[in-house]
């Protein structure tokens, strides 16, 4: 039996806490998101729990006052572990600055385990998603509607993408991942390339296995282990990051000796 009791309920809790919201700045019902987390989770072949967890993953962070939500009730309800997923990935005080919670938020990543991981996954390919098809819609009308200014806000998110892919490399999301990433890169590469140009260097200067770093989403290897090194130009070759595709070297083979 794949569809069961359990995720029937979780559904119907997180449609009554979040009755009464829409998703920011639009007039959509807020259940969709969590339902397409759960979706998504689904897809990915998560177990009961994690899906569960998906669905009910913004109930304690998001619930509004008159309908407060605690982790002690999500664990009466659904089970410690449910609860345990639920609360590792929510923000628990919004009275913060959003610099830093969304740091605390990443630093919290390194001590995620793979359930909570996925649930963290699938919120920011649903988040994002949503994202990219607004702008391709609006364009940069899209970011008046959050607390932040749009570089910071994507470089959040890419920042976020690869501490879960560093911290899990086997995740089933991960191409999912770094196909939004490669497309959030892309919304704010006007401001992303004058402000991190990509290096130019000789040929006699390369390696293969020379540490690079992305300075947009915080990405740590090789040129050999990004996978991404181009060569069609018969000038130079360049090398770009796998998790948002932002250029990081390019390598001129004109002023090889």
């Amino acid at each position: 039996m794949l569809y069961n009791y359990k995720i029937n309920r979780a559904i119907g809790f997180s449609t009554t806490t979040h009755l009464k919201q829409k998703r920011k700045g639009k007039d959509i019902p807020y259940i969709i998101h969590p339902l397409t987390v759960g979706l998504i989770l689904s897809r990915a072949g998560a177990n009961e729990e994690t899906i569960v967890a998906g669905i009910l993953h913004d109930t304690i962070e998001d619930s509004p006052s008159e309908n407060k939500v605690s982790k002690e009730m999500l664990e009466k309800h659904f089970g410690k572990g449910v609860a345990y997923i639920v609360d590792s990935v929510s923000e628990t005080n919004k009275k913060l600055s959003w610099e830093v919670r969304k740091s605390e938020a990443l630093e919290h990543i390194k001590t995620f385990s793979h359930s909570s991981l996925l649930v963290k996954s699938a919120d920011i390919i649903s988040n994002t998603s949503e994202l990219i098809d607004d702008y391709e819609q609006e364009g940069n009308k899209t970011f008046t509607r959050f607390n932040a200014p749009k570089e910071e806000l994507l470089q959040n998110y890419l920042r976020t993408i690869t501490a879960i892919i560093f911290r899990w490399s086997e995740n089933p999301l991960i191409e999912d991942l770094q196909w939004v990433g490669r497309k959030l890169q892309m919304i704010g590469a006007l401001h992303f390339m004058p402000k991190y140009p990509a290096p130019i260097i000789e040929y006699k200067d390369y390696k293969d296995d020379m540490l690079l770093q992305c300075p947009v989403c915080e990405w740590k290897g090789t040129p050999k282990s990004s996978g991404w090194i181009n060569t069609d130009s018969h000038y130079c070759l360049d090398v770009s990051c796998p998790n948002c595709e932002k250029m990081l070297l390019v390598v001129n083979y004109s002023l090889a000796n």
